[in-house]
């Protein structure tokens, strides 16, 4: 039965060394609870690493770790103290998480932390390999493991593979300052699906997949070598009925069963009839906003001094990352303003800020959720924020208000909050304000809504979508008509050539023998293409025809003291194995000099994009362009060229990246159709990638072989990933 492997870059397990013993309690967190159901299924397997260095285990106490960590169904991998340092504490919580927060201030690009990085990948990828068997599912997450999709696919094409990142994608304008942004990328798309709590950070791994790796993005479907990659959104959701029970029986304590901080309180909320609580709770950590939000508290302090001695701001600031510089000055800042603040506003019997510099036990926080009367959860920047749902999901009475950043993913789908930008003191004075004022009425109509929606979209609910999504995933590249050409299909092609009296091979140049450039004309032959197509030439019973829509000089210049039988244009020229040019078509270009100046129109107002002007046919190829202004452009161009040729024996061809337009008495179908006249071949090959080859596929006979590099909607039987791949297969027909 296959199984999912879960990886992350912590076991879900907390293990602990006591006096050479091993301590393992099951760890409690979102993504924990959240995959709990995932890993239980089957024969589950959660891949991570144990929380122990190699420094800190001999071999003794590694096999035990080993063998405890099986017994939970989980795998462990070892990483040393160096890699902690440099893959953790380095490359990921020092680059990639500032850079995807939007502190590019604090990012550092160390070359030895991403050879780290890249190490540790590695690492996580040979467990994952040693624990996989066929028909399994992988689902990797998280930032610290974004080239580990890319390792398992490389090793395991068949393999189903989904990756989810837990925190925010940040927006190409950001994204491309990161020095190794295309190993990243491809990384990703290793995966057959992947996860972002928002639309917001889907399009922007999207914009980055566009610009930065000029790859067809097809709504949110990347088409990657031989697979569709499918992008989506999935808002992660938290354990509704954990919290909300326990709120339920905290209601039903006695004042004995009390914790001491429940008691305390009790003391300020008793204190008199219109005293007020507001809740702050987070990690320590710049993302979060904490020095802004106290500032913005003092604001509506002095704004609203009326609520002097009412109101009391609880902060719980969980420790974080406490050796990074970064988290110190924080931690001092923090420090020094509750201190301020105190010192100014504190009388007798009132302290306007309580503030805690720990972590507490869960009983501890259902005491705080239920007790506070507003949630002020102001994130400068957060991948989703699962505090703000738990606090709804402990108001039992429904009462209660949320004050919640926009910069927070939940802010999508807890439109009911009052919502506030972090850095608008004024906003959030005033949202403190009419949170405090709130009818009650209008607290139960918001929080009823958000409780319905919380407790329908549950973390296991997540899971559950996403692996439903991957399972789907499986059926995407149906919709592409052709078939792979395996190693039985191309065998049997062979067998069929050897086999054959008389035979036709037609072959398509660019993006089929060479690879795109940015200027066309860079795309010239390389050696061993010719050592290639000499051989395939002087192949007896064998006649070889390159057929492109190139200029007969540029085919002249490249290949003129080669024997190739060349087709040029589109087909207007041919050139037969040592014979000189012949005109296929008689054809007048009067027409260049009326669609000229709308081209140049539109190369002025899209930088990147230039005109190819052959004898012909006028070309506009916008491969250097931005991708989204590109589209943008090409469904005008396309609309102004369909009104000006209706009339004009023109048409409009749309090739990789490229506009072309040119007589439509003309295409390679015409020329292939032409070839097939002169002979009776028994044997027929002819590959290509893009639209103006499928006039050429339409054209030969049902028992053609016909071919298309890249992974599109075609005519053609069967599909190569690549121009390398397509030269792998020209040299099998060499003997």
């Amino acid at each position: 039965m296959s199984k999912t492997i879960i990886v992350s870059n912590r076991l879900p397990l907390q293990v602990k060394l006591n006096e050479n013993k091993l301590e393992i309690t099951p760890s409690v967190g979102g993504l924990a609870t959240g995959m709990k159901s995932v890993h239980k299924e089957g024969d589950g397997i959660w891949i991570g690493w144990s929380g122990l260095t190699e420094e800190e285990l001999d071999e003794s106490l590694s096999k035990k770790v080993d063998t405890a960590v099986a017994k939970e169904n989980c795998a462990a991998v070892n990483l040393t103290q160096c890699d902690i340092d440099n893959f953790y504490y380095g490359f990921s919580n020092r680059t990639l998480w500032p850079l995807f927060h939007y502190f590019m201030e604090y990012t550092e690009f160390e070359k030895d932390f991403w050879e780290s990085y890249k190490a540790v990948n590695q690492k996580f990828a040979e467990v994952v390999l040693e624990n996989l068997e066929d028909g399994d599912n992988v689902w990797v997450h998280d930032y610290q493991l974004l080239l580990l999709p890319q390792l398992i696919k490389e090793k395991k094409p068949d393999t189903s593979i989904g990756f989810f990142l837990h925190i925010p994608f940040p927006s190409y304008e950001i994204f491309r300052t990161f020095p190794w942004r295309e190993e990243l990328l491809t990384g990703m798309l290793g995966a057959d699906l992947i996860g972002f709590h928002t639309y917001d950070y889907e399009r922007h791994f999207l914009s980055s997949i566009k610009r930065i790796l000029r790859l067809d993005v097809k709504f949110n479907e990347v088409v990657y070598h031989d697979r569709i990659v499918k992008v989506d959104s999935f808002p992660m959701g938290i354990d509704y009925k954990k919290f909300h029970q326990a709120s339920v029986s905290h209601t039903k304590m006695n004042v004995k069963e009390r914790s001491e901080l429940q008691k305390r309180l009790d003391d300020h909320i008793q204190s008199s009839v219109d005293t007020k609580l507001i809740l702050s709770i987070d990690r320590l950590d710049y993302t979060k906003g904490i020095p802004n939000r106290i500032r913005a508290f003092e604001y509506f302090l002095n704004k609203y001094p009326e609520f002097k001695e009412k109101v009391r701001l609880i902060m719980l600031s969980v420790p974080s990352r406490s050796n990074v510089p970064q988290y110190q000055l924080l931690k001092k800042e923090t420090d020094e303003l509750v201190g301020r603040i105190n010192g100014q506003f504190a009388t007798v019997s009132w302290t306007p800020i309580w503030y805690f510099y720990r972590s507490m036990p869960f009983n501890n926080l259902i005491d705080l959720y239920t007790s506070a009367d507003v949630a002020l959860i102001t994130p400068v920047r957060d991948g989703m924020n699962l505090v703000a749902k738990e606090y709804v999901a402990t108001r039992t009475k429904k009462d209660g208000v949320l004050i919640l950043s926009e910069m927070a993913g939940a802010s999508k789908e807890m439109n009911e909050a009052l919502m506030i930008n972090p850095n608008n003191f004024e906003q959030i004075a005033d949202a403190i304000k009419q949170a405090l004022e709130m009818p009650v009425e209008e607290q139960i109509a918001r929080n009823t809504i958000l409780q319905k929606r919380l407790e329908r979209y549950s973390v296991e609910k997540w899971a559950h979508e996403f692996m439903k999504s991957l399972d789907a995933t499986k059926n995407l590249g149906q919709v592409i008509v052709s078939e792979k050409l395996d190693t039985k299909l191309t065998n049997q092609m062979i067998e069929d050539y050897k086999k054959s009296k008389s035979s036709l091979i037609l072959l398509d140049y660019d993006g089929t023998l060479s690879g795109f450039q940015d200027n066309p004309q860079n795309a010239n032959p390389d050696m061993e293409l010719f050592q290639l197509l000499d051989a395939l030439n002087n192949q007896p019973n064998t006649d070889m025809v390159i057929i492109s829509g190139r200029d007969k000089e540029t085919f002249e210049k490249w290949f003129g003291n080669k024997e190739y039988s060349l087709i040029t244009d589109h087909g207007v020229w041919l050139k037969k194995r040592n014979k000189d040019w012949e005109a296929l078509e008689r054809l007048k270009n009067d027409w260049m000099e009326n669609i000229r100046p709308i081209l140049e129109t539109f190369v002025d107002r899209t930088p990147g994009t230039f005109i190819e002007e052959k004898k012909y046919s006028l070309a506009w190829h916008y491969r250097k362009a931005d991708p989204e202004l590109a589209q943008i452009r090409t469904m005008e161009l396309n609309t102004v060229l369909t009104s000006l040729i209706s009339n004009n024996d023109l048409t409009v061809l749309k090739g990789n990246k490229v506009i072309e337009i040119k007589s439509s008495s003309v295409n390679k179908g015409r020329a292939a159709s032409r070839l097939l006249s002169l002979k009776n071949y028994d044997f027929i090959f002819t590959i290509g990638d893009d639209w103006t080859d499928e006039y050429m596929f339409e054209e030969v006979p049902e028992n053609a072989y016909t071919i298309k590099v890249g992974f599109k909607k075609t005519k053609a039987k069967y599909y190569v990933k690549d121009t390398n791949e397509v030269r792998k297969l020209l040299t099998k027909f060499i003997d």
